[in-house]
């Protein structure tokens, strides 16, 4: 089977779809999650700069055509450093 190539919505770097992690806005509620669901997607690098950049240029709004709760960017942000302290270990 052929990989699965995303993009992420900040530094616009190409790779498998594993590497990121996915926003849905789901079709027909308007909810945005993490990780699961059925609509419109965005991904985005598990890095503190790509995070930065998307929360401060609103680029996951814009991708998803919607407005994103706090409260998915917070959920990023424990991922983020929960992974930091993962790989620190």
């Amino acid at each position: 089977m052929k990989p699965n190539y995303r993009r992420c919505i900040s530094c616009r770097q190409v790779n498998l779809k594993q590497e990121f992690w996915r926003i849905v806005r789901v079709f027909p509620s308007g909810k945005v999650q993490l990780d699961q669901g059925m609509g419109r997607s965005a991904y985005i690098c598990p890095q503190e700069s790509c995070l930065q950049v998307a929360q401060k240029k609103n680029r996951l709004g814009r991708s998803l055509h919607g407005t994103v709760p706090d409260t998915v960017y917070q959920a990023l942000w424990q991922r983020l450093n929960h992974s930091d302290r993962q790989n620190q270990i």
